[in-house]
């Protein structure tokens, strides 16, 4: 994989994450305003991830500890699950869910930074033992990140991270991917902006170079197609994603929506029906208690970078951390330190002879809110 390929834009990320905030803030409110038993049914569509609450509390003692008290650890997993009508036209229905993109998102206790990391799903990890679906155990295994998903659901990734990381993970979210579909259409199609034309037989996706506005079944194939839209790779597919993510979010809050009762049910109708939480975020008022603190932080606060990763030594399409570099940053998100992020990294800011960083902030490759690409 080239570095090119590896490139993790941070566009649609930042878009997502700061306009999520205000987003669902919004949304939140205009559901109340619509009356109690509509916010009730719309709190009711989230589902409770009951399951991998008393998976985790049977680990809690192996689990890491919080170290300080106030910052925020948020796991948010997408599924590439294939179930449901139209789906299979976008891939092979492999049986059971894989984790499509995961991205740690770690708050700062004071609320103003907002750190994102992306874990690729094909970085080679050490996989605990894990209950699934049928009630046995697997054994563990060093396998790729997005297997854990699979054996394991949302509780086997959670605890494959926080072997990773050695960070207490708080909450989680898990967002099935084919719920966009009908918040797409709701909103009447969201614009996206390709650089390039796309002509993807997989994905049932023609479509011209510039502007262009998705419906749901073209917003689908767009964000799930792989092998021929793009350099084929998964981190230029997670990018695409979340692109097209931080559009729908820019739609959502038009006031072509959040003004027309007619629309904004459906919308909100979509976007709960598609995300299963841990018991605690499991309400719009969980959701929004979360979202809140994200409002003031400043866009050049928000940061986006991938884990410091390599091609594995055994594989060349799989990927390896890169020490020290990785636990450097792990350890500045578990002691709520600040990490800086740059296009380009300096070299001597890389830490590669393993000793204490000069800066009290090392800059790790990345994006912050604030910058901007395609528009």
């Amino acid at each position: 994989m080239t570095d090119s390929a590896r490139k993790v834009s941070g566009t649609g990320r930042r878009r997502w994450v700061k306009g999520a905030a205000f987003g669902l803030a919004l949304l939140v409110a205009a559901a109340a305003g619509t009356g109690w038993a509509v916010y009730a049914k719309l709190s009711a569509n989230i589902t409770p991830d009951e399951a991998a609450a008393r998976e985790l509390a049977r680990y809690e003692r192996e689990r890491p500890t919080a170290l300080v008290r106030g910052a925020q650890n948020i796991l948010l997993i997408g599924s590439d699950t294939r179930a449901g009508d139209g789906n299979s036209a976008y891939g092979r229905d492999l049986g059971s869910e894989r984790s499509d993109t995961t991205i740690l998102l770690h708050l700062a206790a004071d609320r103003r930074s907002a750190t994102a990391v992306s874990l690729p799903r094909d970085l080679m990890v050490d996989i605990p033992g894990c209950r699934q679906q049928d009630g046995s155990r697997s054994l563990p295994v060093f396998a790729m990140f997005n297997h854990a998903f699979q054996v394991g659901g949302s509780a086997c990734t959670i605890r494959t991270v926080e072997k990773l990381t050695d960070i207490r993970i708080d909450h989680h979210v898990v967002v099935d991917f084919s719920g966009f579909k009908e918040m797409v259409d709701a909103v009447d199609g969201v614009q996206v902006c390709l650089k390039e034309p796309v002509d993807d037989k997989a994905a049932k996706l023609k479509l011209p170079a510039g502007k262009v506005v998705l419906d749901g079944e073209q917003a689908l194939g767009y964000v799930r197609a792989r092998k021929s839209l793009g350099d084929g790779s998964d981190t230029e597919r997670m990018e695409r994603q979340q692109r097209f993510l931080g559009a729908l979010v820019d739609k959502v809050q038009s006031n072509d929506v959040l003004l027309n009762p007619v629309k904004l049910y459906p919308v909100l109708d979509a976007a709960t029906s598609s995300l299963t939480a841990d018991p605690e975020l499991a309400s719009l008022r969980g959701l929004y208690q979360l979202v809140r603190g994200l409002r003031g932080i400043p866009t050049e606060r928000v940061q986006f970078l991938t884990v410091p990763r390599e091609s594995y030594v055994y594989d060349a399409n799989r990927d390896q951390l890169v020490e020290p570099e990785a636990e450097r940053l792990f350890a500045r998100l578990r002691t709520d330190q600040p990490v800086a992020v740059a296009r380009t990294t300096p070299q001597d800011a890389s830490g590669a002879d393993g000793k204490s960083d000069p800066s009290p902030a090392p800059t790790f490759r990345g994006n912050t809110a604030a910058e901007h690409s395609c528009e």
